[in-house]
């Protein structure tokens, strides 16, 4: 599980900031940084095929810590987000998103 958030907080997040704010970041490539986001997207998508969750068929830290990442990621363009082949991974994004538990974290204070 360790190294699954691992991947996403060094690999994924990197390419997700360079996707999401390519003139934050000299000589970012936008569209190979989204390239490389959705090969990790697909690790995600194949965890997914046998199981409602990353670990198993319950919440487990890993989906709690990578949700953010991957919502951050859809919202930059839903549509193409959408049209992606993976079914899995928009069903579980879904899941998480929708969650009272994520609502109530995400929730902005004040």
């Amino acid at each position: 599980m360790s190294s699954l958030i691992r991947h996403f907080d060094e690999h994924f997040k990197g390419h997700l900031d360079r996707y999401k704010y390519p003139n934050r970041f000299v000589g970012a490539d936008r569209e190979l940084s989204r390239s490389e986001a959705v090969i990790s997207l697909q690790l995600l998508e194949s965890r997914l095929q046998s199981s409602s969750y990353l670990f198993g068929n319950r919440v487990a830290l890993a989906d709690m810590a990578i949700a953010p990442f991957v919502r951050q990621f859809s919202a930059v363009d839903l549509p193409w987000f959408a049209s992606l082949p993976l079914p899995n991974t928009a069903r579980w994004l879904a899941a998480i998103l929708d969650s009272p538990r994520f609502v109530r974290i995400m929730r902005p204070a004040g």
